[in-house]
């Protein structure tokens, strides 16, 4: 029934009836917009174009219309028979109309419509930068290889897929120009700087599945690699839970379940395994920590710490390996798989969820698009397993914040600085309950 509603043409002079034409070729500003002139000519005056571009300014290309007030974006989510996710973009002409109406067609398609500014990666491409960008990074650090990094953000972080295997399906040389597109249309933003690691990949032509290897080698479509673990440790007897572990407070729990005793006692929020001191990141490297902590290890952010079957897990350089190893039966008693990761700033799942709440966060700030669009966004656009707002609610502002900060502490580029919003949600955490009420 679908394939019998699809009428083929031959060319561009059959299409002179249609009410809305959507265009859908290649990322190039120049060809989009002689193939949009043509049309424009030939479609009748009340007739809507929309280009389906996921990163090029709808703006820039309105401009080179007749009407630009009947031009928009209708960015589709591949594969588009899947995802539901439309963002409707409007550009700076675009007639407000035209995007209620193109709105209303997605709805009718059973599409989930979201409206945003042509703004460079409008929301999807925008915020989702950081899970391509931490990843590239992270690996240039050399804090694990791409497998262990893919693992920890899907078993850990609940990612349908990791950032390195979703670039090699997306394709190398796709994610790169579409970085390249936003890091320029935000005028060398380091918040978006394009990866030296995956040029190099784009340069030799390993562009990931379709070429049989991109961080990954491929045989009949298979990544041909296993991620690592740690090898089994004893579970250590007992526990000293020192405060609230935060987002971590179901590890306490988990211990018990596992017949480990667990003691309670002030403190500012880690698990004491003998003298070890096991923290979860706040940005900090583990070697800093230990200059006024003592022992110290680091544990990674999880999405849930009861359903998630991985840890990332890192040491101070003066701990040795006996309390490392009471660590790493500490977690494998707990039921999960450990990934020992080098000592690095946040880790992999904290560093790169961060990054993704505050870009989010930034991007309702500017009034990209509404929070509830940007939240549908990412959810339905690339599967996240929350909203980024939402995660940020559960975290806390501050927690967030508090990364941030330290992130930025251990870089001098500008890559980590924090949105004002996030700050100003992260002030009203701390605000006494009694202050917000005299001043709401």
């Amino acid at each position: 029934a679908i394939v019998a509603r699809i009428v083929p043409v031959g060319a561009l002079d059959d299409l002179a009836e249609c009410a809305l034409a959507i265009e859908v070729i290649v990322e190039n500003l120049q060809v989009k917009a002689e193939l949009l002139q043509k049309l424009e000519g030939l479609l009748g005056g009340d007739s809507i174009l929309a280009t389906n571009t996921s990163s090029l300014s709808v703006t820039e290309l309105g401009r080179t219309l007749r009407r630009p007030a009947q031009f928009a974006g209708m960015h589709f989510f591949n594969p588009a028979t899947v995802l539901p996710l439309v963002e409707v973009v409007q550009g700076a002409a675009t007639d407000p109309a035209v995007v209620a109406c193109l709105t209303a067609t997605a709805k009718a398609w059973g599409k989930v419509p979201v409206t945003c500014r042509s703004t460079p990666g409008f929301i999807v491409n925008r915020v989702a930068r950081p899970f391509y960008g931490e990843a590239m990074r992270l690996l240039s650090e050399r804090a694990a290889e791409a497998v262990d990094i893919d693992a920890l953000m899907r078993d850990s972080g609940g990612f349908r897929m990791g950032p390195l295997e979703l670039t090699d399906l997306i394709g190398q040389d796709i994610n790169f120009a579409v970085t390249q597109t936003v890091f320029e249309g935000f005028f060398g933003d380091p918040r978006y700087q394009p990866s030296l690691v995956q040029r190099e990949l784009v340069l030799a032509g390993h562009l990931g599945r379709k070429t049989g290897r991109g961080f990954y080698r491929y045989v009949d479509g298979v990544a041909q690699t296993t991620p690592a673990a740690a090898a089994l440790e004893p579970k250590p007897d007992t526990i000293v839970v020192c405060g609230s572990l935060g987002p971590a407070d179901a590890l306490a729990e988990l211990a018990q379940a596992v017949g480990i005793a667990v003691s309670r006692e002030a403190g500012e929020g880690y698990i004491r395994i003998d003298e070890l001191k096991l923290f979860l990141t706040d940005g900090r490297l583990a070697t800093q920590r230990a200059l006024t902590e003592g022992r110290v290890a680091l544990f990674d952010l999880a999405l849930d710490y009861v359903q998630a079957d991985r840890i990332g897990l890192t040491f101070a350089d003066q701990v040795p390996a006996e309390l490392r190893c009471k660590a790493i039966g500490f977690f494998q008693a707990l039921g999960k798989k450990v990934s020992l990761v080098e000592d690095v700033a946040g880790l992999v799942v904290m560093r790169t969820v961060a990054m993704l709440i505050n870009e989010a966060v930034d991007a309702e700030y500017l009034a990209v698009a509404s929070a509830e669009d940007i939240e549908l966004a990412m959810t339905m656009g690339v599967n996240y397993p929350i909203g980024l707002l939402q995660w940020c609610q559960q975290l806390g502002a501050h927690r967030v914040l508090q990364v941030m900060e330290n992130l930025a502490r251990n870089s001098s580029d500008g890559r980590y600085r924090a949105s004002p919003l996030l700050r100003r949600r992260a002030a009203l955490e701390n605000m006494p309950s009694a202050a917000i009420r005299d001043n709401p």
